[in-house]
């Protein structure tokens, strides 16, 4: 007879293996066993248990009693083969620790009371990583999805990324914000870079911009334990759930932006409206009420998440932006500029001074060049108004000596010139 893992737990399993768990911590939070969750990621294929029927052991007749004592509170296994060998056993240690093993769990076991939060309270956020690749900016990309869920409706928001790094994080988090048209109390996370700096027993520490971020919006935020899957549950459930069914659909688009359309009709067609095994309600049901306790969204201006970055302005008056140069005024050659990219333009500043704005550019090596900002330089009005084919400015010089006109004389002439000379 097989025992064969349901779809959730395979993805459950690599999930938690792609953020760091170690096999022993799944099998901890899975109940799976360690050898079956290690053939599991190394051939990549559904594991499969197979149940052998058990032939008896030499410690059948002493299990009566282990159970007893281990009922008693004696659980260690060197006391406990001195005894059943002073009985008559004459078996080995190991079948003694793998019966005791499940008892010991099993009486350390505790109950657990299952959590649900008042409506508006708390929203759970993670990132399902490397979940397929996409066309952005005209290349092929890993891609990630971000994934809020609100833990009183289990009402979701899902944006797909080309990065995780803490500008998009937030960006997604304004998203999210403007998809509920309200904003959480609480937002639970697992320990990412980007949020959490120090996780330890005496000490939790969030990086501080992005703590900034939070409290511009009145959010306080928690990080959930370690290796404790179940803290953080339904976000983990929203991600196991993308994994099996919408990435599992035929025809999802290769751009990002519309696969990024196509995931929200996903949540609004199918998710939000089936009924939860838990609530027995669809999360529109659910959020009804909880977004009548959501914070107010759209009161305040858009958090600013654009960092400023720093260049030295180049001879020919350039700087450099991902892979792309830009011209400046001349003026500032060697001089160090500050920049930002924002609503699809770059902005150059120099202290409080906008000195240059351009459209970014999507592609690759390109130079993005301004006539304005060569005017004022030494030489011609040529040498400003031509351009080689790259865009920089080249030097064409100008006949300014006129050339002498010689006379046409036959070659007799110096023949004889060469004569008198010589006499």
């Amino acid at each position: 007879m097989k025992m064969t893992l349901l779809m959730e737990d395979f993805f459950m399993i690599r999930e938690l293996r792609n953020k760091g768990w170690t096999v022993t911590a799944i099998s901890k939070e899975t109940g799976f066993d360690r050898k079956t969750i290690s053939r599991y990621l190394n051939n990549g294929a559904a594991p499969t248990v197979t149940q052998r029927k058990s032939k008896g052991s030499k410690l059948d007749p002493y299990k009566g009693y282990l159970e007893k004592r281990i009922s008693e509170g004696t659980t260690n296994c060197n006391v406990l083969i001195e005894e059943i060998r002073a009985l008559g056993y004459d078996g080995k240690t190991t079948i003694l620790r793998d019966f005791v093993r499940p008892l010991r769990a099993k009486k350390g076991a505790q109950g657990t009371v299952r959590y649900e939060t008042a409506p508006g309270r708390q929203a759970q956020v993670d990132w399902a990583v490397n979940v397929g690749t996409c066309i952005v900016d005209g290349s092929r990309q890993t891609i990630h999805a971000f994934i809020m869920v609100m833990s009183y409706s289990r009402k979701r928001y899902i944006e797909f990324t080309a990065d995780m790094t803490q500008e998009t994080l937030m960006k997604c988090h304004m998203n999210a914000f403007s998809y509920f048209n309200g904003v959480p109390e609480q937002i639970l996370y697992d320990n990412m870079k980007t949020v959490v700096t120090r996780h330890s027993v005496k000490q939790i520490r969030f990086n501080k911009k992005f703590e900034d971020f939070l409290n511009y919006y009145e959010v306080c935020p928690k990080a959930c334990k370690p290796y404790r899957a179940q803290t953080k549950g339904k976000v983990e459930r929203a991600v196991s759930y993308l994994r099996s069914n919408f990435l599992q659909r035929k025809n999802l688009s290769d751009n990002l932006a519309e696969l990024n359309q196509e995931v929200i009709g996903w949540l609004d067609r199918v998710v939000h409206i089936k009924v939860n095994q838990t609530t027995q309600k669809s999360p529109n049901e659910m959020f009804e009420a909880e977004h009548k306790a959501l914070r107010k969204w759209g009161v305040r201006p858009l958090y600013r998440t654009e960092p400023w970055e720093q260049r030295t302005v180049s001879k020919d008056c350039f700087i450099s932006f991902r892979g792309s140069l830009y011209s400046v005024p001349h003026r500032f050659v060697g001089a160090q500029l500050k920049l930002r990219s924002r609503d699809g333009l770059l902005e150059v500043f120099d202290g409080i001074e906008c000195v240059a704005v351009h459209k970014v550019n999507t592609g690759h090596k390109l130079m993005i060049m301004e006539d304005h900002h060569y005017q004022g330089l030494p030489g011609t009005k040529k040498e400003q108004s031509h351009h080689r084919s790259a865009g920089l400015p080249t030097l064409e010089l100008e006949e300014t000596i006129p050339v002498p006109e010689v006379e046409n004389r036959p070659l007799s002439s110096y023949i004889q010139y060469e004569e008198e000379y010589s006499r």
